[in-house]
């Protein structure tokens, strides 16, 4: 499941990747730069929830194996801790272009 999480932030950085130029608003680097920061930080939050739940859960499980199913559902609520960031990082992007003006230095 966590590595799904590695995928997001690939994700985000293929659609940056295609804004970056020599000579860019610093605007639009900002914008770039917090899209990369949502989508770091919520992977983050995610890799530390999925640890902690697999790990509580398969010992859980192990005394009690109708757990499972529970475990598998909270390691999948956890996980999307990181698609929210990819979201939220998306939204940043399309937004990073828009209504900006060329810089001219």
């Amino acid at each position: 499941m966590a590595q799904i999480l590695s995928i997001y932030g690939l994700v985000s950085a293929v659609i940056m990747s295609n804004a970056i130029r020599e000579k860019m608003p610093v605007y639009t680097g900002f914008l770039q730069l917090g899209a990369g920061i949502s989508v770091g930080l919520c992977g983050l939050a995610a890799g530390f929830a999925i640890g902690i739940v697999g790990d509580a859960g398969v010992r859980a499980s192990n005394q009690q194996p109708r757990l499972y199913v529970g475990m598998v559902l909270i390691l999948i609520f956890a996980e999307v801790l990181g698609l929210y960031g990819v979201i939220v990082s998306i939204l940043i992007i399309t937004k990073s272009t828009l209504d900006v003006t060329e810089c001219r230095y």
